[in-house]
């Protein structure tokens, strides 16, 4: 038997984790909160599953609450109970979470593996360590899928991020996040505002004004969706024509599912999203939380997980192993959000700017929706 260099670093890496099980209790139980879907069944695969198989004495609960995240932490935190062991979080929501103090600030090079090539962890990922505690796992985009056979078309294909406000030339039902984040930058971008100023315009009363009322126009035409799945499944059904979410979602739909859906990548927002670790939480659970972040996040791992979803990896050294998908064998490159054929006209999250709007703005939003 051989064993390739990367498959010794692994082995090795993993070995050089094993003082911390003999050095400290473990909990054998964790509780992860993830988004669901296909997204989670990509972690199930590529991270919970192997975890277990080398510790078959720990069992991992799982729930699909992210989109909840910090409302649950803050109530947490109030009530002094933190129930939820890791949490998977978008980069903005990590700010927001390690600013309130919920989230466990942490050191890359002390908690994360090195690359195969002794690379150190903060260098692998570099600019995507956004926060002291957000700890990175994959690149993503929120893009728009659309029925590929809507008879009312009249053969015609949306192809430009303002065809999503067109209930003209595109009618039907369409579906978007309940949410600002995202909603309000296309509005503005589909009312004339050029992509480098949004969020300068987003920033004042009348710039919010001006993208809700872009959004008033079609807002009768909108079904609103909190959970990643809910999009493709209404695709899929029929109920909507054209809708937002997460492209790996949308990648199911169509590639796996083989339903007629297509991708509209204009305009496509990147995100990041991984992981935070509560703050408060007893040793022993902190330990295995530590033991198995370590492991899920080394550089065969998160290759691993693209194999199952169209989500980059958040790490310089995983993106060489992006191979085929594990199921289909088919090559995951061009369903990729980053790949140059699908990142003609990409707009940039500032996640900043949403760690400090984003809570006044949920309110606004909210009280729009009820209107």
């Amino acid at each position: 038997m051989t064993f390739s260099r990367l498959s010794i670093l692994s082995i090795t890496a993993t070995i050089a984790a094993a003082p911390l099980a003999v050095a400290q209790d473990m909990a054998n139980s964790m509780t992860i909160i993830s988004w669901g879907g296909a997204y989670q069944v990509s972690q199930t695969k590529a991270y919970f599953e192997p975890y277990q198989k080398l510790h078959p004495e720990v069992k991992i609960i799982t729930d699909e609450s992210s989109n909840e995240a910090v409302a649950k932490l803050r109530a947490m935190n109030e009530a002094g109970n933190i129930t939820w062991d890791l949490v998977d979080v978008t980069a903005a929501d990590a700010m927001r979470l390690c600013d309130e103090g919920l989230a466990l600030e942490y050191d890359p090079d002390e908690l994360l593996a090195d690359a195969p090539d002794g690379t150190p962890a903060s260098e692998d990922f570099g600019d995507l360590i956004v926060s002291d505690c957000f700890i990175p796992q994959i690149v993503y985009s929120i893009t728009f899928g659309y029925r590929s056979d809507v008879a009312e078309w009249n053969g015609k294909e949306p192809d430009d991020i303002c065809d999503v406000f067109d209930l003209k030339t595109f009618p039907g039902q369409r579906s978007l996040e309940k949410r600002p984040i995202n909603n309000m930058e296309w509005a503005l971008l589909c009312d004339g505002v050029a992509k480098e100023d949004i969020y300068d315009v987003l920033a004042t009363n009348e710039g919010q004004d001006r993208a809700f009322a872009k959004l008033d126009t079609i807002k009768d035409s909108v079904v609103w969706w909190s959970a990643g799945a809910d999009t493709p499944q209404l695709l899929a059904d029929g109920e909507v024509v054209i809708g937002s979410t997460y492209n790996g979602r949308l990648f199911s739909v169509i590639v796996e599912q083989n339903q007629p859906v297509k991708m509209l990548w204009d305009a496509q927002v990147y995100d990041l999203d991984g992981w935070i670790i509560p703050t408060g939480l007893p040793a022993d659970r902190l330990a295995r939380v530590k033991d198995f972040v370590y492991f899920a996040t080394d550089t065969q791992r998160l290759a691993d997980q693209a194999a199952y979803i169209s989500y980059g990896p958040a790490r310089a050294s995983s993106a060489p192993l992006v191979g085929k998908h594990a199921d289909l064998g088919i090559d995951m490159a061009p369903h990729m959000p980053t790949d140059p054929a699908n990142a003609t006209n990409t707009f940039l999250q500032n996640y900043e700017w949403w760690a400090d709007y984003r809570d006044d703005l949920d309110a606004k939003f909210q009280a729009w929706l009820a209107k």
